[in-house]
């Protein structure tokens, strides 16, 4: 099998690994209490999806 010649510089590991960063996750507005939510999910505020309620949620006691 072959085997590296001489070893990687940092520089270029580097320059791999420069796309190797974690990206935010896409949020997207609730269409019924307007907060932020994953996209195709029930709100997890309200839990409506696509205009109906699918999860009962209780309301906080203050």
């Amino acid at each position: 099998m072959p085997n590296p010649k001489r070893r990687h510089s940092k520089a270029r590991t580097a320059k791999r690994r420069a796309h190797d960063h974690l990206t935010a996750q896409s949020l997207s507005e609730c269409p019924n209490c307007h907060e932020r939510k994953l996209p195709h999910r029930a709100c997890p505020k309200c839990g409506y999806y696509k205009g109906r309620e699918v999860i009962e949620i209780e309301e906080a006691a203050s």
